[in-house]
């Protein structure tokens, strides 16, 4: 028992090593809830490294009221995983939002939903749509706001597809906590909704709700096909 747990620790401190490693110089001096949050994301950086994606860590070192804890932007060819945690109740708020049991596993799906918006940003495939699909009628829009409602779009397919790539790790990775983990996620997304903006995924949870794609060669490969499907049911 000690010796399992002795191992389990050294695998932690070398998942978080790895973690920090993707730091850029000088900003290894992090906060107590920035640690927490990446010692939850340490084993999706792993796997990141290991299938080399471009992916680097960026701590915003001053408060942005209102941006997301977690964020990923795309800068010259590389992924930048974005903690903006300072000086942001979010942060911790998201946290105790989840059931402790529950917290390294829906870190994990935080951060591999991240990783999904990453490896449509490396495919140069961002706000693009897959064969047989076509940008949704905006006529019926005025056309002061027909560039919004078309981005808005945009960026709700990408959250759809982040969401199963998520999912899909916790599927592959955490198989019995899925279930947990999908509802939390769910009822994530459905607190303060408003139908068809960015982040209403349910078109796609309604679909992952039993799993999203069981024995794919990957977390991108099992989200894919569904991701498809739920392109034609997102209305």
């Amino acid at each position: 028992m000690f010796a399992t747990a002795t191992r389990s620790m050294r695998r932690l401190g070398a998942l978080l090593f790895s973690a920090l490693a993707l730091l850029p110089a000088g900003a290894a001096d992090l906060t107590k809830i920035e640690q927490r949050w990446l010692q939850g994301a340490a084993p999706v950086l792993e796997f990141a490294r290991q299938h080399k994606l471009p992916l680097d860590i960026i701590v915003q070192p001053n408060p942005l009221p209102g941006v997301a804890p977690l964020a990923l932007a795309y800068i010259k060819g590389r992924c930048k995983l974005v903690l903006s945690m300072r000086g942001n109740p979010e942060a911790q708020a998201t946290l105790e939002r989840i059931e402790p049991e529950l917290l390294d596993a829906a870190l994990e799906m935080m951060a591999a939903h991240e990783l999904g918006h990453c490896r449509r940003y490396v495919d140069g495939a961002w706000h693009g749509l897959p064969a047989g699909f076509s940008a949704p009628d905006a006529s019926v829009v005025s056309p002061e706001l027909r560039a919004t409602y078309l981005g808005m779009r945009a960026a709700r397919r990408e959250e759809g597809y982040a969401d199963l790539v998520g999912l899909a790790w916790i599927e592959q990775r955490r198989p019995r906590e899925y279930a947990r983990l999908y509802a939390w996620l769910r009822a994530e997304r459905e607190r303060d909704l408003l139908p068809g903006s960015h982040h209403d995924t349910l078109a796609w949870l309604d679909l992952s709700r039993s799993g999203v794609a069981r024995g794919a060669d990957s977390i991108f490969g099992a989200a894919q096909p569904m991701w498809t499907a739920g392109l034609a049911v997102e209305d």
